[in-house]
């Protein structure tokens, strides 16, 4: 009778790349650390997901040098625009999450997954939060020589004059655009939209007599504002404004749950490891928080949050794509 003998300590040899590769684990846990802690080595990118020149590049573009400066590498702003912030947002979802990558968009960020049948990326799933920089309310505005003397004159016209008045946004989707809807259905008005290709085209239209009224995000109109080419009816912010504290809230005018504001922030890739993250929010929030770069915000009419950062940034994520979802769905608003 024969008997199979083996060495006690022998492994088969078909074990031996899976236990080598599971015994090396733990030796490159201090890699990832130490490449975790010399981060950065080289420059950062910000693809901002619209054109050169509005607001999310001039958001971007105020950050930048500071950040720069606070973690010691270049940080540089690229624009990749089209598709409504598509191209941009959905290209920042696929970079690698390094650190190396991040996103400065706009509201469009938690609208467009509600606008677009396919859109790029997933605003909760695909992304984490480092913080808004700066938000604004949006307002309803009208010539100086308009018949309307307040929001309440307006919406008793429209209830006694159905579709006779029609009004502008930046364009079809927008937060402008959305925020005029909410308040057409809170108020039960019927008035004609008109979408334009951009804030300009919107704010020439209101300023040449084209339409009865604007709604747009007051960063947008604040030259027109305060030079007096447009009057300011009312915001969609919670009470009043530090700078316009004669301007009303339309909840003052009995319309409720119309609050919006038109926001930009600032985002990286959701798989980004937490340190690096943490240092990136640390970054962001600190110059945010400088004097000279809250005021230019200020001025631009895109305050700075009170408590800037991931939190803030986090929850109002989590706060506007339902929001927008259901205006959207309320008044039937697609996009191609």
């Amino acid at each position: 009778m024969s008997r199979r003998v083996t060495d006690a300590g022998r492994v088969p040899p078909g074990r031996r790349p899976v236990l080598a590769g599971l015994a090396a684990l733990p030796l490159l846990q201090p890699v990832r650390a130490r490449a975790q802690a010399a981060w950065p080595e080289r420059s950062i990118a910000i693809i901002v997901s619209f054109p050169p020149g509005g607001s999310s590049d001039i958001a971007a573009r105020l950050v930048a040098p500071a950040m720069q400066e606070i973690l010691g590498r270049p940080v540089v702003v690229e624009n990749r625009g089209g598709a409504g912030g598509n191209i941009g947002i959905g290209a920042a979802a696929r970079a690698a999450p390094d650190g190396y990558t991040l996103l400065c968009s706009s509201s469009a960020f938690a609208v467009n997954p509600s606008l677009y049948r396919n859109a790029p990326y997933d605003p909760v799933r695909d992304f984490a939060p480092l913080s808004t920089l700066g938000a604004s309310p949006n307002v309803v505005a009208v010539r100086p020589e308009s018949r309307f003397a307040t929001l309440q004159d307006l919406l008793d016209f429209a209830r006694a004059n159905p579709d006779r008045l029609n009004w502008a946004s930046p364009a079809t989707g927008t937060t402008p655009h959305l925020a005029g809807e909410i308040i057409r259905i809170r108020a039960g008005v019927k008035v004609q939209h008109i979408g334009y290709t951009g804030a300009g085209p919107a704010v020439q239209a209101a300023l040449a007599g084209q339409i009865d009224y604007l709604v747009a995000h007051q960063g947008s109109v604040e030259q027109q504002l305060r030079s007096g080419q447009l009057r300011p009816l009312a915001h969609t912010g919670t009470g009043r404004q530090a700078d316009w504290p004669d301007l009303p809230s339309v909840a003052e005018y009995g319309i409720h749950g119309a609050e919006s504001d038109t926001f930009l922030a600032l985002f990286a890739p959701a798989a980004v490891p937490p340190p690096i993250l943490a240092r990136l929010a640390a970054a962001t929030v600190e110059a945010l928080r400088r004097p000279d770069i809250g005021d230019r915000f200020r001025r631009a009419g895109m305050p700075v949050p009170e408590n800037p950062g991931p939190e803030e940034l986090k929850a109002r994520v989590a706060r506007e794509v339902p929001l927008w979802r259901e205006v959207i769905r309320q008044a039937g608003i697609t996009v191609e």
